[in-house]
Order: structure tokens, then sequence, then C-alpha cells
């Protein structure tokens, strides 16, 4: 637990969902029954229990108490009648806001930024996603400093009955956690920045050896991680729950005898995402901008899921990663009458759970990241170990055996097998010009 976690370590939080649909709000924070449903489920997932809801329609939220000072004494009396001990709003709420409601309904108040960074801050395990995850919470908190703890704006020595000696311009307790939190923004931001580098070296080493790198994007519990599973007996855990897998795990999954390539799975995206963890997470995010080719997992059985692919699609955008080649997987067809699941050239349907249409998919990602490689065999004659060094340098090879030739098996590109093809063996078919094939 950080300093900044709102949901209580070990006690079930009873907390209030509240949700404000404003005829001038962006289309971004409209609240519809399965923005609500979704908001219960974040709750659920990070393990408080929703005691009752409440929704309000008017022209603007109001700049002070979002929903007007009427509205939030009717949340009041809400509150101490199911004795919530937490109020969430579904829309996003400023500073101000939070401080003005947390005073108006007498509890702690929190938007859906900060309960999905609550939810992240206790999932992440490996170092690099506990990096991000903090940075993303002290750049969500440092403009809530102000109403969040009411000791922060003592004075530390000025005024007032200040010891003789100490009365001065002095600095309020505020303005040093505000020093302190900007200076840990600062750290941890190097910190990620060598993460970027490690990252870095690793594409080029991967490029270096030709492996392709696949990633599997999609809406949170599209199942990801269960296709992850499905393909590579990666062990993920997965469970049918929001934010199940925030640490990137990367295993090898063999297509064919001369295509290997690298899957890694990715935090799922969510409706109204955070800015601040997309910033954060840039360091695990950008590898979609470098991968061959992308896996968009759908879940096939929600009815909206084309509202879930649309968030997609609009944080692979942000992230720029939308010219990069894509396959479209419904996931859970099993769970779906067959005339309604979707076609086309670059659609598969499958089911993790049950390993339906997984051979499909593992065809259609090797059609996509088809390089032409061969593997075959050579004879070299010795004195041509010019030829080999070549092998080394620019193919895979498998395996060296020395007879009365140097016997080499190696996976070569087009372009490496037309420099070799002379030493081939059993010998390539004379090559033709297009017009004669």
């Amino acid at each position: 637990m950080t300093e900044f976690d709102s949901i209580k370590e070990g006690e079930i939080n009873r907390a209030i969902l509240v949700g404000l649909n404003a005829t001038r709000q962006s289309v971004g924070e409209t609240v519809t029954e399965e923005s609500m449903a979704e908001l219960e489920a974040l709750l659920e997932t990070a393990g408080g229990t929703c005691v009752g809801t409440m929704l309000q329609n008017r022209e603007t939220p109001d700049p002070g108490s979002f929903l007007g000072e009427g509205k939030a004494q009717e949340l009041k009396e809400l509150v101490q009648t199911l004795e919530a001990d937490l109020v969430i709003f579904d829309n996003a709420l400023s500073p101000t806001q939070v401080r003005v409601l947390t005073e108006l309904v007498g509890v702690q108040v929190m938007d859906r930024a900060g309960l999905i960074l609550d939810i992240f801050a206790k999932r992440a395990r490996t170092k690099e996603g506990r990096l991000q995850v903090e940075l993303a919470q002290y750049k969500y908190i440092l403009p809530r400093l102000t109403g969040m703890w009411g000791h922060l704006v003592r004075q530390t020595a000025s005024g007032g009955k200040s010891p003789i000696g100490t009365r001065g311009p002095g600095e309020t307790q505020l303005e040093t956690d505000r020093r302190h939190i900007r200076r840990k923004i600062t750290r941890l931001e190097e910190d990620l920045k060598e993460v970027r580098r490690v990252r870095a070296v690793q594409r080029e080493r991967r490029e270096k050896n030709e492996v392709p790198v696949v990633a599997i994007v999609g809406y949170t519990n599209a199942g990801k991680s269960t296709l992850l599973n499905a393909l590579t007996d990666a062990g993920i855990p997965a469970n049918d729950r929001l934010f199940d897998t925030l640490d990137t795990t990367t295993r090898t999954l063999e297509i064919s005898d001369t295509l290997t390539v690298l899957l890694s799975d990715t935090v799922g995206f969510i409706h109204k995402l955070p800015h601040t963890l997309v910033e954060a997470f840039q360091a695990t995010l950008e590898e979609l901008t470098y991968a061959d080719l992308l896996l968009h997992v759908i879940d096939a059985s929600r009815e909206d899921w084309r509202d879930q692919a649309e968030v997609v699609e609009n944080l692979i955008r942000e992230l720029g990663a939308e010219q990069t080649p894509r396959l479209d997987v419904f996931n859970k067809c099993d769970l779906c009458p067959e005339e309604i699941l979707p076609h086309g050239e670059n659609i598969v349907c499958i089911s993790a759970r049950t390993g339906e249409g997984l051979d499909e998919l593992t065809a259609a990602i090797g059609k996509r990241l088809d390089s032409g490689i061969r593997s075959v065999e050579l004879r070299l004659p010795y004195d041509k170990g010019s030829v080999l060094d070549l092998l080394y340098r620019e193919a895979a090879v498998d395996s060296v055996e020395y007879a009365e030739t140097i016997q080499v098996t190696a996976r070569c590109s087009p372009r490496v097998l037309g420099q070799v093809r002379d030493y081939v063996w059993p010998p390539l078919p004379p090559k033709t010009e297009d017009w004669e094939a």
C-alpha cells in the first residue's frame, strides 16, 4: 500500500456510485448503464462493495460541488442512511470538486481514475510495473494535495503564536510536500528512461535475429491472458475480473519450422483510462509501435463489443501504433450464435477457453508474418569459409558438421538464399524470370 491508496486494505468499503450526465459534457464523459456497471465491477476488483447508486441529469456540472449543493445534500443523506464510507464518481472530478464534495458528504470522495489507479497499485508485481504505477499516482495526486489533507496548509514557521525567532515568511507544509512529490516524479521518470533504454537494446537484438513480435491488445477482461496461456502454456493467472494482468508477459510461439515469434500480453484498456496512467505506462505500451503484428482481442459475447473495440482503437491511435498490421481476434465465440460472428480477411473467431479456432489463428499469424524464410541444407567447400561467416551474420544457423564438406543447416531469407543458392543441397531449381513462371 502507498500513502495515496483510497481503498482501505483489509476492509470492505461500502461505496455509493454516482454518475452525472450533462448536456454540455464531452462524449467521453457520458455516463451509461454499462459504464456504471463497469464502475461497480472495478469497485469489486478493488475489494469494495456497492451499497447504492445515484444518477443525475443537468445541463452543466457545478464548478464547485459538481452535482450542485441540493443534490450533494441528497448524497450526504444517502451516505448516512446506507452507512457508506466512500463515494465514487464515474466522471472525472477536479481537485476542487473532490475537496468540496468530501466536505459536503462527510466521507472520502474519489473518481473513476482514482479507483483505477488504486487497482493498479495493488496489482503491479514487477519493478517496472510498480515504477509506472507510482509515477501515475504522483502525477494524479499532485494537483489534488490541497483538498486531501487539512494539515498541509498549516504554516511551519510564520504568524500566529510561533516562538520568538521563528517568525518569518516560512513555508507551508503543502509547498514542502509539492516539492517532495516533484522530486519523486523526476526520479521515477529517470528510472523509466532506463527501462526504455533497456527495452530499446532488447528490440535491436530481436531485430538483428529477425524475431517478429506479436502484441496482444484489447479491452480489459477480453481474454488476452487466457489466449496467451492457450497458445504458449504461459501459466498466467486468468480470472474473470478487470485488470487481472498488469505486468507484461512475453513467450515464444513456434508457428512453423521456419517461423518463431515473441507473443506479448499487455495491460487491458478501459473507458476513461486515466491519462496519467497512459503516460506512465509509455515504457510498456510503446512496444505496440514496434510490434510486427497486433492481435486485437475482442469479447464477442458482449453486446457493447463495438464500444469497447473503439476504446482500444482510440488508444492505439494515441500511442502512434495505428499503422501496425493487425488481426481482429473475436474471443468467446463459443458463447455466440455462429450467424452473428463477424467474418473478413483480417478477422479470426476463436474460443481461448475451449481451443476452438486457435489453429486458424496461428495460420493467420504465419500468413501475415511470412517473410519467405526457408530452412535449407548447404554443403560448403572448405575454401568457402566466408560463406559460413555470411550465414552466421545474416541467417539463423541451426547446425554445422565437418565431413567431406562443411554441412550447414540454416534458415535463410530470400535475399541470403539468393547469395548462397549454389551451395544448397539438394540443388534448387534454376531461377526463372517472372514472365517464365
